[in-house]
């Protein structure tokens, strides 16, 4: 705290104005919803194999055709 901290004094004509271009704005947006896109896909065939794997199951355990004894 005994330092002093440095001010810069900025003129008006040093003053730069950034202007990003939409494009890379718009370019990024979509990028973003690729991404989304792709995951969404992914969640969406891992949760139908899960539900083709189970029915598979439960249909291997529970036979549709009643076994009959054979005695």
């Amino acid at each position: 705290m005994t330092e002093k901290a440095k001010i810069k004094v900025i003129k008006k004509g040093e003053l730069k104005v950034i202007k990003i271009p939409i494009k890379v704005e718009r370019q990024k947006n979509q990028a973003a919803r690729e991404m989304v896109s792709t995951v969404t896909n992914w969640v969406s065939d891992f949760q139908q194999r899960r539900r083709d794997e189970t029915k598979q199951a439960i249909e291997n355990f529970f036979p549709n055709t009643p076994q009959t004894s054979g005695v």
